[in-house]
């Protein structure tokens, strides 16, 4: 009971509970609980105020529901970071003032958030993003001068492509599709912008729509299956400099079959801009057929380009050596975060790591099923924290078991959509955070997601200076082996999917790994979810750089996340180093099959017991073997 009383309740409260599914030993089986009902779970109270009635608009729009009322938890009814990101923006944008993530995580509700606005610890309004004055030279954004520099540093290579591969069943009109893709590209400015240098400084060039047009070649597959075709165009690298960054290729695998491949380089978008893009190459393609120019039906204005941002993200950071700038104070958190922190982290590798990192990726899946699913929304309830914050706990405890120690640097990447006039646009704003992971002192699973959440909400708080800002203020040893300051990055595939919906034409996405990875390793996953919108598993991948893992390595890994979850579930309150990793398998290659006498020699007694009494019988026996080299019980006892 203990586990469900609300924090306001008094102690001596009591609460009956009929038919609660239970454990072996008694613990609360939260996989066996049913899923909430979010669309019925307002509370109904209405709200009182002018405040609060915008902020129960605000709510409901950005959780998709009918109606909030002013006592509903937004994550109880469904939010998540990513979401409480988009929230905040909605919220500075309509009343100029907005709580903090760690505010709106300890005040969830709409009273609590209307509370805090007027309040200190709010933050107040940036300037919001507008059309600004363009120089002659456009400075780029920090994410794209990070990408630059590794595109200068590394060399040309499809480690940075995004691809959308798409299955097209139907009759395709072709020049109606080359127009459309011309008119997407005409009305997203990233996607017409090169990055020519002079002086030593490179600078966005932001070409016409007339002498922009993106190549889409039309290719006749070798195989039905257009494998080849396929790789070879996933394997494209761009000329930054000089061309823009999107082509496309229309692949004829049939008479009214084909394989409609667009990519596009990473610095002029990012995972959220696949939704813009797929619905303007879609209404843009509708008009074409109709043979008529775009008209954007249905489609939002864009009253801001990506250089707009560009200019305001220089404006608004400051210098980042002037301590009282924005960039200053954001620096000097990060600083104090990251110090100490271990600039590699020793993982399992299979190999040494490489002088300079090929990038290539392997794959594993990943999967839980839908009672676990729903018991890991459960205990992130519970507990206050995000499933995001429960994964990264189990992610951190596999990897830590397996060998990479207490102190566990993992990465991140958050939207960077800080103003809503940005939503709908194409363009790299995405920043990437690094999450310190302590596991220090063996502490139980909860004791772990309570420093997780402390962490993360710190993190996410300021998450506004670019990646490379903080990478040059803690200036890390730089190497082409490995990715400063983290190796593991942990994504929560949250955004809305992105679909193509051709006029007369039947579209399936295929978002493909392309054989590339950035990182050591990439738990990338994502939630499912039946028809009433309850949990139904969750399922991903990890990526594994081939460099320096085998196959059975990440399929190992793998498998010790998804084991820490599903043991968590049931036993949060056990501590994270008496959690079962191995499998049968393993359990029986490091403990060997012994005896039924031997058996029961060592039955309820520890290792080292049994150890000890083995020193005291015969401290001269020999212990351990290696390399000719002995050690005696005695030896390895001192």
């Amino acid at each position: 009971l203990t586990e469900l009383l609300p924090e306001y309740m008094v102690p001596s409260a009591v609460v009956v509970l009929d038919g609660l599914p239970l454990t072996a030993n008694g613990k609360l089986d939260r996989r066996a609980l049913p899923a909430p009902d979010y669309a019925s779970m307002s509370s109904g109270r209405s709200p009182r105020t002018p405040t609060e009635e915008i902020l129960c608009r605000l709510f409901a729009e950005v959780l998709g529901l009918e109606r909030v009322g002013i006592d509903d938890s937004f994550f109880d009814l469904g939010g998540h970071s990513l979401l409480a990101t988009r929230l905040i923006s909605r919220i500075r944008s309509a009343l100029g003032h907005a709580p903090s993530i760690r505010d709106l995580f300890r005040s969830p509700t709409v009273a609590g958030v209307a509370a805090s606005v007027l309040s200190a610890s709010t933050t107040p309004a940036q300037r919001r993003i507008t059309p600004r004055e363009r120089p002659g030279r456009i400075p780029m954004s920090s994410a794209q001068s990070r990408l630059w520099f590794l595109h200068q540093w590394e060399g040309p290579s499809p480690t940075y492509n995004i691809p959308i591969v798409v299955w097209l069943q139907g009759e395709i009109d072709e020049e109606a599709l080359r127009r459309a893709l011309a008119d997407v590209v005409g009305r997203h400015e990233a996607l017409r912008t090169v990055f020519p240098a002079a002086e030593g400084e490179s600078f966005q060039r932001i070409l016409g729509p007339e002498e922009a047009e993106p190549e889409l070649e039309v290719v006749v597959p070798s195989a039905p299956d257009a494998h080849d075709e396929i790789h070879e165009a996933l394997s494209h690298t761009f000329d930054l400099e000089n061309r823009i960054p999107i082509r496309g290729w229309l692949m004829r695998t049939g008479d009214s079959e084909a394989v409609l491949v667009v990519l596009l380089h990473h610095i002029a978008g990012d995972g959220w801009s696949m939704v813009p893009l797929m619905d303007d190459l879609a209404a843009a393609y509708a008009d074409r057929l109709q043979g008529r120019g775009p008209g954007w039906s249905g489609r939002p204005d864009l009253a801001v380009q990506y250089a707009d941002y560009a200019l305001w993200q220089h404006d608004v950071l400051g210098d980042p050596t002037d301590p009282e700038s924005l960039a200053g104070t954001r620096l000097a958190f990060w600083k104090k975060a990251l110090e100490g922190a271990p600039e590699l982290l020793e993982l399992p590798t299979d190999r040494p790591r490489p002088t300079v990192a090929s990038h290539r990726g392997g794959t594993v899946p990943f999967s839980l099923p839908e009672e676990t699913h729903r018991g890991l929304i459960g205990l992130a309830a519970a507990q206050g924290v995000t499933l995001f914050m429960v994964v990264q706990a189990a992610l951190a405890v596999a990897l830590g078991r397996s060998g990479a120690g207490t102190d566990l640097p993992i990465g991140t990447s958050v939207a960077g959509r800080s103003d809503e006039a940005l939503d709908h646009l194409v363009g790299f704003f995405v920043n990437s955070l690094v999450l310190r992971t302590d596991l220090s002192g063996d502490p139980t699973f909860t004791e772990l997601l309570a420093r997780v959440r402390e962490t993360d909400l710190a993190a996410f708080d300021h998450g506004d200076v670019p990646f490379d800002k903080v990478v040059e203020a803690l200036s890390p040893s730089r190497s082409t082996a490995r990715h400063p300051l983290f190796q593991v990055m942990l994504v929560l595939q949250n955004n809305t999917a992105a679909r193509l919906d051709l006029s007369g034409v039947e579209a399936e996405v295929d978002f493909r790994h392309m054989g590339r990875t950035k990182f050591d390793l990439t738990l990338d996953i994502g939630e499912e979810h039946d028809g009433t919108g309850a949990p139904s598993g969750i399922v991903g991948r990890l990526e594994y750089a081939v460099d320096l893992f085998e196959r059975e390595t990440a399929e190992a890994l793998v498998a010790r996340v998804e084991r820490v979850l599903m043991e968590v579930v049931t036993d949060p309150e056990r501590r994270i180093g008496d959690i079962d990793l191995l499998s049968a398998d393993e359990a029986r290659r490091v403990l060997p099959e012994i005896d039924d006498g031997h058996r029961a020699v060592i039955a309820g007694r520890t290792v080292h017991e049994v150890f000890e009494e083995r020193v005291v019988r015969a401290p001269e026996a020999v212990a351990l073997v290696f390399e000719g080299e002995e050690v005696s019980y005695g030896g390895l006892n001192a």
